[in-house]
């Protein structure tokens, strides 16, 4: 059987009480609220009606209205309209122009014109532009307790949000460690805020603590880990970088290599769309059908891969790749080699094998070979890593080759497409599937273009 929550009755012995016991108290009133399980918004209006029945108690006499002026009759309707404003303006200048809040002496006088006028109400009140809930609340303010304002504030009164002493203390808290406190957190909860501030001497609600916070400009925000690289020499091998890239010229070809792999050729899993009703599964454990690795160049100024197949990484292939990008770029004065700290990058054998071409190209004046190597630990910035990427998008993932040979196909496929898209249009990104790769190909020290989703 369900039972229905009934409404709660409080006796007005206890409404006095607890109205009286937050008066008293040097502590927000929410927080009583919070322990009696009390909406604030009730207690407010408790404390309301028992403020306004205390000064009915205090008057002696009922307060009668009192009319300024004496009542003037105006044929003339256009006159009257003007009188009308006319009046209402000099009341306004002369208690305070600039105030947002009203006195209660203008809302008298806005009681006494609305009177006094020929017209009806909501004509005077039209004209005058005051709203008609604004002059009922006052008309039923001033009948009930005589007077306008009973809870009226002082002129130089300030909102605890608008408090710059409040403010400082709590921001004083807010960039302290909760464990100073006593409380065993790394992070500020608001109770917890809240209880420090008290602790303080000050005493604040939790949605004006929430109102500062959010009004200087905080924000609860996750950290982001950021890629960064140990190198000592970090700046200046970025900064050679750039100089090369912003000096390059038309028989210049600067050259990011990497390798991808090795990788086995089994079921793959990834994102693909899936009827109603069914489910894509991949098994944990498969057997291999072959190891792929596959080292590759892209040249940044056309967007050009060069890739092969290889049995491992080492000294060797990379000689191999350097023989396959010069015979292919006869053309070029100049190419630069961009790649990641890998100890077969950085070999004895290849770096002498460097020097060999470059004493011969000075003879024969043929293309000059020099390295424009990366920070150590930045892999990331390796722009081919971003093409790797895409290619595994397109042909890697939610694949199911049967052999090394079938991977190899869709592979050459894909870079012969791409390359002649490239040729075809000169430019950064396409419509195609290179044209979602993870970051544009192009280096900048911003990009991220290492992704493990698609390795």
């Amino acid at each position: 059987m369900e039972v229905l929550a009934t409404r709660k009755h409080y006796s007005p012995e206890f409404k006095v009480q607890f109205v009286l016991k937050c008066l008293s108290e040097h502590r927000c009133a929410s927080r009583n609220c919070k322990e009696r399980n009390i909406a604030p918004s009730l207690y407010y209006n408790w404390r309301k009606k028992f403020i306004d029945a205390g000064i009915q108690a205090f008057k002696k006499d009922r307060v009668r209205q009192t009319y300024v002026g004496k009542k003037i009759k105006i044929l003339n309707p256009e006159k009257n309209v003007s009188s009308l404003k006319l009046s209402y303006a000099k009341c306004l200048h002369a208690c305070h122009p600039l105030r947002s809040r009203l006195p209660a002496k203008v809302k008298l006088k806005t009681i006494n014109i609305v009177k006094d006028s020929e017209l009806s109400k909501r004509a005077t009140l039209k004209i005058i532009e005051v709203p008609r809930s604004s002059y009922y609340r006052w008309a039923k303010k001033l009948r009930d307790t005589g007077q306008i304002n009973c809870l009226s504030r002082s002129f130089n009164y300030v909102r605890k949000v608008n408090r710059g002493d409040l403010k400082e203390e709590l921001f004083k808290v807010l960039h302290s460690p909760p464990s100073e406190f006593g409380f065993n957190r790394t992070t500020w909860k608001m109770v917890d805020l809240q209880n420090a501030l008290e602790q303080s001497g000050v005493s604040l609600g939790q949605h004006t603590i929430r109102h500062i916070i959010k009004d200087a400009g905080y924000r609860w925000m996750k950290a982001k880990k950021v890629l960064t690289s140990a190198d000592p020499d970090y700046r200046k091998k970025l900064d050679h970088i750039h100089k090369i890239l912003g000096n390059l010229g038309k028989r210049d070809g600067f050259f990011s290599i990497d390798e991808y792999g090795p990788f086995a050729v089994k079921h793959r899993q990834g994102k693909k769309l899936i009827p109603p009703g069914q489910t894509f599964t991949v098994p944990q454990w498969q057997k291999s059908k072959g190891c792929l690795i596959m080292i590759a160049a892209l040249e940044l100024s056309t967007n050009q891969v060069t890739h092969f197949y290889s049995k491992k990484k080492n000294t060797e292939e990379m000689i191999k790749l350097l023989d396959l990008l010069l015979s292919k770029n006869k053309h070029l004065q100049n190419i630069y080699l961009s790649w990641d700290a890998a100890s077969w990058h950085m070999s004895k054998i290849l770096t002498a094998k460097i020097e060999q071409i470059n004493r011969k190209a000075a003879i024969a004046g043929s293309t000059q070979v020099e390295v424009a190597p990366l920070p150590a630990g930045a892999q990331f910035l390796n722009v081919i890593e971003s093409i790797f990427s895409g290619m595994a998008r397109a042909v890697i993932h939610n694949s199911n080759y049967q052999s090394k040979k079938e991977v190899m196909c869709a592979i050459d496929r894909y870079f012969s497409e791409r390359n002649e898209y490239f040729r075809l249009n000169p430019q950064r990104a396409g419509k195609k599937i290179w044209g979602r790769e993870l970051v544009p190909a192009e280096f900048s020290e911003s990009h991220n273009c290492k992704d493990k989703a698609y390795r």
